[in-house]
């Protein structure tokens, strides 16, 4: 039995992923996320990498027992509001999530990691297979990238069309929402879909290097609104307001791609609580359509 949060605790979010030991992406860059959110972070580790600023080189996977442990721990010993699964290595770990979190109550956030932009498989190829049937039903939301909704629906995706046909076969492989992110589009728009509409959340492309962890900041980012307290279409909103912002004012740190700066909240004077996490100018832009 989970302890209860006192008076005043900020709510608890839980990672699931692999480690950057550059801290932009992986668990590093949830827990930077969750605490820009208000939120209490706490991780379990599925695989160690050895990464730079340039790409990925190797990765270690950790048991599949090990990461069962870590997460049967946190779940008994947290009162855990949200969980954001990452990257997961392997098949075996892919099961022992799936295990562990049948019968947990709270929001999951599946952002299905398949392979680093460098190219390194994240994921083996069992594990891409197991992930839909063992995963997609657990979560909330899932919310792969362009790349991996194709590669999970076996569909080509150029543009918006492709996006909402993809997203239509994600959700009938299981998905009970989707979010596909299209950053990577000429006109950069996020897709949600939750078996029943559509609803885009458009802006505008923002010209930088300083890309590196886009999709665990978006991802724990609708984690953290999940946590507290936010309805679906809310979190993705904000999650995707929150990311342009950390992508505007990122900054480079080594010789590849540079960091989102997850901060910049505080850095703004703005201090952020989990009743009050954005700024009027933040949300402006971001308006809802439905179709």
């Amino acid at each position: 039995m989970a302890n209860q949060p006192g008076a005043g605790s900020p709510p608890v979010a839980l990672t699931i992923a692999g480690f950057d030991p550059t801290a932009g992406a992986g668990i590093a860059a949830d827990l930077k996320t969750f605490a820009a959110h208000g939120c209490y972070g706490v991780a379990a580790i599925t695989a160690l990498t050895v990464q730079g600023s340039k790409g990925v080189k190797k990765v270690d996977a950790v048991s599949a027992e090990l990461l069962r442990a870590q997460v049967e721990e946190l779940l008994k010993d947290m009162a855990v509001s949200a969980v954001k699964i990452g990257m997961l290595a392997t098949r075996a770990n892919v099961a022992a999530v799936a295990e562990v979190l049948e019968k947990c109550k709270v929001p999951i956030v599946l952002d299905p990691v398949l392979k680093a932009s460098s190219g390194m498989e994240l994921l083996d190829p069992s594990g891409v297979k197991e992930l839909p049937k063992r995963l997609f039903s657990l979560a909330t939301v899932i919310t792969p990238n362009i790349a991996e909704a194709a590669a999970l629906s076996g569909l080509e995706i150029k543009d918006l069309d492709g996006m909402k046909a993809a997203a239509e076969k994600l959700h009938q492989m299981g998905a009970r929402a989707v979010v596909i992110t299209g950053g990577d589009l000429e006109k950069p728009v996020d897709l949600l879909y939750d078996g029943q509409q559509f609803t885009p959340f458009g802006g505008q492309k923002v010209k930088s290097e300083n890309t590196h962890g886009t999709g665990c900041a978006f991802s724990s980012a609708v984690a953290a609104n999940l946590a507290n307290g936010r309805q679906l279409d809310d979190a993705v909103m904000l999650a995707k307001a929150y990311v342009v912002k950390a992508i505007e004012k990122g900054f480079a740190t080594g010789k590849g791609k540079g960091a989102l700066n997850h901060f910049y909240r505080y850095q703004n004077g703005q201090i952020v609580h989990s009743h009050s996490i954005h700024t009027p100018s933040e949300g402006a832009a971001h308006g809802i359509s439905h179709f």
